[in-house]
């Protein structure tokens, strides 16, 4: 038998993962679960990857660029002229208002980080990233303590299904970024 050459499979397993766990969470994923998707013989995923923790790496990595993205995506937020607090309101406010279950997603990965040791490197990295990105207008531990509020603001609107309040965002952003910056 010919072998198929297929330079996307990879890719298509992952994004297959990402949906079975935006369907059915973490508890739901098998490598049988994301063959079927994926629409790829079980081989397939168990070849790209070994354990479901390799897969889960690739998914969190995959995931997490949603919203660096968003932030990279707004030229704003590196203006120094830009409120910056603001700004991040409102890319925030962006962000939750778009697709609600790409946004449970990534949090359902970064979450999963707890629990497989695994995944807390790519958490890591996605964390570190986003506080890259502001460390153009503020300094490194100001833009961790960012990261961490915007988290938490995140993790507040998604388990108690409260409306995000951009003008809350902006005054909790405003009180972390010292006079000056």
């Amino acid at each position: 038998m010919t072998r198929r050459h297929d330079p996307e499979r990879r890719r298509r397993i992952i994004d297959a993962a990402i949906r079975v766990v935006g369907r059915k969470g973490i508890a739901g994923l098998s490598h049988r679960s994301v063959a079927a998707e994926a629409d790829v013989p079980l081989g397939s995923t168990t070849y790209h990857f070994a354990t479901l923790d390799e897969l889960l790496v690739a998914a969190l990595r995959q995931a997490g660029e949603g919203f660096a993205a968003v932030v990279a995506a707004h030229p704003a937020l590196s203006d120094p002229d830009a409120d910056l607090p603001g700004e991040l309101a409102r890319v925030l406010g962006e962000w939750l208002a778009g697709d609600r279950t790409g946004v449970e997603l990534e949090y359902e990965l970064y979450l999963a980080a707890l629990r497989r040791p695994a995944l807390r490197p790519v958490a890591a990295e996605w964390a570190q990233g986003v506080g890259a990105l502001l460390t153009d207008r503020t300094d490194p531990v100001t833009a961790r303590a960012l990261v961490a509020v915007l988290d938490g603001i995140c993790l507040q609107v998604l388990l108690t299904d409260t409306p995000y309040d951009e003008a809350y965002a902006r005054e909790v952003l405003a009180r972390v970024i010292p006079p000056g910056r």
